[in-house]
């Protein structure tokens, strides 16, 4: 019988344990579901750039990944294969600019045994005292880039969240391993919460580093960790530049930015005087991000010509 303690390994025994250690905050992003703009990817990444970290746990992905749906690379090299890139799921230990330690657990998303490696995840915040558990990622959202990016906060206890979100009521979504896990640690009686910055649609399926920023900023003030975010800054900086470029060469983009724009400003007016409806009737975000993100797949295939 497959216990969760099998799921994964601790790879260095000389991190405090316990209620002696000191407490801790548990930050996850995992590749495997929505995840647009990279947003969590890079938040991770950045991170890991650019603070002393270590691996202190490593999770078995053979026993969790089915590599037939999301299939590793490797390279060909003239008449061999080389470089095989096994995907992995670790936990490291960070310290942020102010000496504090922290976890970040990244990697693939399991395939399979959810509810095993919510046990697992459970017993390695006991083991390392982690008081409050943050997973980060990225939505796809019909705004424009020209605007501060907006960010869905949730929680399994309403005090811990500190921001408005810009729908209230229910509705069904699919599951992520991220989602199910705050579900389980909120019925365990673990705090734990999560944000998702709303990039635009257009951009949603590159790297968009301006999310990431959006993530660790909220990430350092719900926590109060110092998080490093001057890289971050300066790359959204330029990638911001390129995208006005692109935009600015077509009147057809731009004039759907402004739509975008428009239909942005409304909303928040209209929160604003707390009420849910915009001044006027415009196209919906969605057909608006459509339009524009074809448009610029159809730029980047004529820079590929």
């Amino acid at each position: 019988m497959l216990r969760p303690d099998d799921l994964y390994e601790i790879v260095d025994e000389s991190v405090a344990t316990g209620p002696a250690a000191p407490p801790r905050v548990l930050v996850h992003a995992l590749d495997g579901f929505m995840d647009a703009g990279q947003a969590g990817r890079v938040t991770a990444d950045h991170l890991l750039d650019v603070l002393e970290s270590r691996v202190v746990a490593r999770f078995d992905v053979d026993l969790m990944h089915d590599y037939r749906a999301r299939r590793p690379e490797v390279t060909f090299a003239e008449d061999r294969f080389i470089d095989y890139d096994p995907p992995e799921l670790l936990l490291h230990l960070l310290v942020d600019d102010a000496g504090v330690e922290f976890l970040l657990l990244e990697g693939a998303e399991p395939d399979m045994h959810w509810e095993r490696f919510a046990a697992a995840v459970r017993n390695l915040i006991e083991r390392f005292n982690v008081t409050l558990t943050i997973g980060v990622h990225g939505i796809p959202m019909g705004v424009p880039h020209t605007r501060p990016l907006g960010l869905t906060a949730h929680a399994t206890r309403p005090e811990l969240v500190t921001r408005s979100n810009i729908w209230d009521g229910e509705m069904r979504l699919p599951a992520s391993v991220a989602s199910m896990l705050q579900v389980r640690l909120g019925e365990a009686g673990r705090d734990a919460m999560g944000f998702a910055v709303h990039v635009p649609h257009y951009l949603a399926e590159n790297r968009f580093p301006g999310a990431a920023l959006a993530l660790v900023h909220a990430v350092s003030a719900a926590t109060g960790l110092l998080l490093p975010s001057k890289a971050l800054l300066d790359e959204a900086a330029v990638t911001g530049r390129m995208v006005d470029e692109q935009v600015q060469a077509s009147e057809d983009a731009t004039a759907v930015v402004s739509a975008l724009e428009t239909q942005y400003d409304a909303a928040a007016g209209s929160i604003s005087r707390g009420s849910l409806l915009a001044a006027e009737s415009i196209p919906s975000g969605d057909e608006l991000g459509a339009e524009l993100e074809q448009f610029l797949a159809d730029l980047n295939r004529d820079d590929e010509v």
